[in-house]
């Protein structure tokens, strides 16, 4: 078994599009259109975990709002200071500015990750995780 996508509902597509695909970098790998919607299929590549980005033709007009069991989207960056110029660049902010959280492993192996959190455009948390 293979794990194939997560799919949120979107209110507006192109902002979506400018987040996940401009922003964060995923490649848009398919597009299809159903007669009540359209279905962005967001990832590195076709073999990928992907993200579905839903715009339904009839999206309400506050949009969708996040069930409290969903947590958030985690994301591998290279560099968190990079990271820090395209927020700024894009005109997006941060939930939770850069901090390094320390893990213990059940071996008690230490490692250091810095970590941020911001949300989408219809405030969907992500975090950005630079090992």
């Amino acid at each position: 078994m293979k794990f194939l996508h997560s799919m949120i509902r979107v209110k507006n597509i192109n902002d979506s599009l400018k987040f996940y695909r401009d922003f964060l970098g995923l490649n848009l790998i398919e597009k299809k259109s159903l007669e009540d919607c359209d279905l962005y299929f967001l990832g590195e590549d076709e073999n990928s975990c992907q993200i579905e980005l839903t715009y339904n033709y009839d999206t309400p007009a506050d949009g969708y709002k996040t069930g409290d069991a969903f947590g958030h989207f985690a994301f591998a960056v290279d560099s968190m200071n990079l990271l820090c110029e395209k927020v700024k660049e894009f005109g997006y902010e941060f939930l939770w500015e850069p901090f390094e959280l320390t893990l213990k492993n059940e071996k008690g192996e230490i490692s250091k990750k810095l970590i941020a959190f911001i949300k989408d455009p219809d405030g969907n948390e992500i975090e950005l995780i630079q090992e």
